[in-house]
């Protein structure tokens, strides 16, 4: 039994056939880049990552893009894709400082930048307040799902931005690290957010100005 048939035994069926759907399209975009295996490999880890971190609302489209986003890491690690620079947000949840950071970093570098974002101990769903803070600045992350970090992601960025999430973040010999001391918005309304997510707009257009982004 394979790692994606074993990982497929535990949804429902309908589920079942998305994900073999998404599968066949990963398979189709990294063709000559990575083998059947390795992507289906990639894919059945990439849900029991998701499944363990409890994420409401789960669809296999989560699984699918978070997949792509690790293979995507892989092959830059590999030399197999060229690219831009890429930049790493971690926190501990995952649902609020990352995720306004990378929604900013993706905005304000479009296609110049890659960004990935992730979390120690990813919580159950992107935090309200957040999404309604970030969409006042006409930016929307409605369709950011907390996920772990993994070793490709990181050993792949160029820069990596750690939020709190203290000794837990990974540290890679030869990484350039950057430390933000963030208030954490988990439990704050969207007042409370604002000027959490002013100051993480600030600092990632400085580091954008730094690597040459913008």
């Amino acid at each position: 039994m394979s790692d994606l048939t074993e990982a497929l035994s535990v949804l429902p069926e309908e589920q079942r056939s998305s994900m073999l759907h998404a599968a066949a399209d990963l398979q189709d975009e990294f063709r000559g880049v990575f083998g059947v295996e390795t992507i289906e490999r990639y894919l059945a880890s990439s849900l029991l990552a998701l499944q363990a971190a409890k994420i409401k609302h789960f669809v296999p489209t989560f699984s699918a893009r978070f997949a792509r986003q690790r293979l995507r890491a892989l092959a830059r690690m590999e030399g197999a894709a060229a690219g831009v620079p890429s930049i790493v947000f971690l926190c501990v949840h995952n649902a609020g400082r990352s995720q306004m950071a990378a929604g900013w970093a993706r905005a304000l570098g479009r296609d110049r930048v890659e960004v990935f974002s992730g979390g120690s101990d990813p919580g159950s769903e992107v935090n309200p307040s957040a999404i309604a803070a970030m969409a006042e600045v006409g930016i929307d992350i409605t369709e950011q799902f907390p996920k772990p970090w993994t070793d490709e992601v990181v050993r792949s960025a160029d820069v990596i931005v750690t939020m709190g999430c203290g000794d837990a973040c990974p540290v890679f010999p030869g990484k350039r690290y950057e430390d933000w001391e963030m208030a954490d918005p988990a439990a704050l309304d969207v007042a409370g957010v604002r000027p959490i997510r002013d100051e993480i707009g600030k600092r990632v257009q400085a580091l954008l100005e730094q690597v040459g982004i913008v």
